[in-house]
């Protein structure tokens, strides 16, 4: 059976191309706003950073998405998606973590 294409997207801070399931879409829509859009649907233009910690800063340090939407975005905005994006990879690493029977605490 063919296997299924998965969409690649490039990061705006590392310029590696990621699955589009492993970034973060940032959108500017036509009246200005910009927002952080976990799916992927949102109006306007994206630009995409990998989920990672590291990604986030170097996005805020290196003012990434003022020159891709070629407007200014506020430190409040990064902030947030910086909150966000730590925010996901805890929840990444959480959902990673498998339990076992054996590692449970035994009460008889």
């Amino acid at each position: 059976m063919k296997q299924k294409k998965i969409p690649l997207r490039k990061s705006l801070v590392s310029n590696e191309q990621f699955p589009k399931r492993d970034l973060l879409r940032i959108a500017f829509d036509k009246e200005g706003k910009i927002s952080i859009d976990p799916t992927g649907k949102a109006h306007g233009r994206g630009a995409y950073i990998a989920l990672l910690n590291e990604e986030a800063a170097t996005a805020k340090k290196k003012r990434v998405f003022d020159r891709a939407f070629q407007t200014k975005v506020t430190d409040e905005f990064y902030d947030e998606l910086i909150a966000y994006v730590e925010h996901q990879v805890a929840r990444r690493a959480l959902a990673d973590t498998t339990y076992s029977a054996d590692l449970a605490p035994d009460y008889d």
